[in-house]
């Protein structure tokens, strides 16, 4: 019988919309931490962005981001954020991976800006207990290794790829192509229910 635990990442966020960088550092970290599998964790109620700007209905988010990944070996999307309800921790999440399936190792994916910020996530000491941390770094983020002391940390570099999903719904609103950003089926669905305007 074999004893592997199965390494499962979790790679969270609002996904508002899905873009290339965020596919790229997907697949990138998956391969650089050899992962079994990549959750792509589409929260439910991003606490850190609440009150900030509009946010698109998650399920909406979630269908994003189950197309985007469709046939990508190795990338799935969750909604388990979504189905839990509420806000979003990344906390519970990984309580509720690793209750489910015992020989779940979790490996936590984040940007370089999102590691840069960890110190203020809900709960964040004991995360940094229960998870390996991968940092994809992104354009114009850099994230100081001795501030991420009390983290496993692996650092992922990916091709450069200036792109956000600010970026994103700012060019939808001004009515700007958003070709080879995104999928052409999140430019359909963008434009089929009027996102961003």
């Amino acid at each position: 019988m074999d004893n592997a635990k199965r390494r499962i990442g979790i790679f969270g966020g609002t996904f508002d919309p899905i873009h290339v960088g965020h596919l790229v550092a997907a697949v990138n970290a998956r391969a650089e931490a050899r992962l079994d599998e990549l959750l792509l964790v589409v929260s439910n109620s991003p606490w850190q962005k609440e009150g900030s700007r509009a946010i698109t209905p998650a399920e909406m988010r979630f269908l994003l981001v189950e197309d985007a990944v469709r046939g990508v070996e190795g990338l799935r999307a969750s909604d388990m954020e979504i189905q839990r309800g509420g806000s979003s921790y990344t906390i519970d999440t990984v309580i509720e991976l690793t209750g489910s399936d015992p020989s779940i190792e979790v490996v936590l994916v984040v940007g370089a800006d999102a590691a840069a910020g960890l110190s203020t996530w809900h709960r964040y000491s004991e995360l940094s207990k229960m998870v390996d941390l991968v940092v994809v770094n992104r354009p114009g983020a850099f994230v100081e290794p001795s501030s991420l002391a009390e983290w496993k940390v692996t650092f992922v570099e990916v091709p450069s790829l200036a792109v956000s999903s600010t970026e994103i719904r700012q060019r939808s609103a001004d009515g700007r192509p958003l070709d080879f950003l995104v999928s052409r089926h999140t430019i359909d669905f963008i434009a089929k229910h009027q996102l961003y305007r």
